[in-house]
């Protein structure tokens, strides 16, 4: 599987790397994660990106891959100590999340520790961003990024304070390649994909009705992309080559359930990134259609 440096750091980072999400809020099993992570490991992936709020996640990471840890890239993120709904970035708290993550994925450091949709407001009076700096100091990480989209992503970058920006880059979701991506090349910044399918919401042919999918169902209903009319694996494989084929993306994080499924998104990427004129007729169409509402999605 290709590699590309992830910005200025020394990460050399699989290009398919795995999101921990589903897998902690969908309950999965720890066999199931040990097998479908063990095979990815085996196969190349060497980014594993998860969060503390993502359920049981990093606990079953740890439990599944702990003894391989010299083996991959361990990406997490931190503001949630206090639950989804009461945001605490004070240093203590932010403190007391990590050392929480460095227990559950069973490590004593993390590659990678993000803030976490840390709003503009908060990233302005510097002190979240200055406790990541501390905790890398204290060797609990060794780069710090930051995780969200528009305004406070475009912050991110501009502060030069993080070595990383984690964002929503997709056929669906395009602002950033405009709004912070070429700011991030120019650094240089790693940047990493994250919902680099769309939620593939392209699936359901009515509205769902989780607001997970909606923003994104409706915006690919308006852009009627011909490809999303093909088979099921067809627009997946495009999709993930026009998010590897955005100039600046580094990595691509996907998440699945599904042992098979790691399989066939790595089989997807063997003919590289989508060439320049396929990225030019998905972005001619964006630009086409898109209005100002279509931010990026946090």
């Amino acid at each position: 599987m290709e590699r590309r440096r992830l910005g200025g750091t020394d990460i050399v980072a699989s290009v398919l790397g795995f999101g921990g999400s589903e897998i902690g809020y969908q309950r999965v099993g720890a066999r199931t994660v040990a097998r479908l992570l063990g095979s990815a490991l085996d196969a190349g992936l060497n980014v594993i990106d998860t969060a503390e709020c993502y359920a049981d996640s990093e606990a079953l990471i740890g439990r599944a891959i702990g003894a391989r840890r010299r083996e991959f890239y361990l990406f997490t993120k931190c503001w949630h100590a206090r639950g989804w709904s009461r945001p605490d970035w004070r240093s203590a708290s932010l403190f007391a999340s990590i050392e929480r993550s460095l227990r559950r994925l069973e490590t004593d450091y993390l590659d990678l520790i993000q803030l976490h949709s840390c709003s503009l407001a908060e990233l302005q009076k510097g002190d979240a961003i200055a406790a990541l700096e501390r905790a890398r100091e204290r060797g609990w990480a060794r780069y710090i990024g930051y995780s969200g989209d528009g305004e406070a992503a475009r912050y991110a970058v501009e502060c030069g304070r993080f070595d990383t920006l984690q964002t929503s880059v997709n056929i669906a979701d395009q602002e950033a390649l405009d709004l912070t991506l070429p700011q991030a090349r120019a650094r240089p910044m790693g940047v990493i994909a994250k919902r680099p399918l769309a939620n593939v919401a392209w699936r359901y042919a009515r509205k769902p009705a989780e607001a997970y999918y909606q923003t994104y169902w409706s915006r690919l209903r308006t852009l009627d992309y011909p490809f999303l009319r093909d088979a099921s694996d067809t627009a997946v494989t495009t999709a993930l080559r026009f998010t590897l084929g955005v100039p600046g993306v580094h990595t691509a994080i996907v998440g699945t359930t599904k042992p098979e499924r790691w399989q066939q998104n790595a089989a997807s990427l063997e003919a590289g990134a989508m060439p320049a004129d396929g990225l030019d007729r998905i972005r001619a169409r964006w630009r086409e259609v898109a209005d100002a509402s279509w931010v990026g999605q946090v």
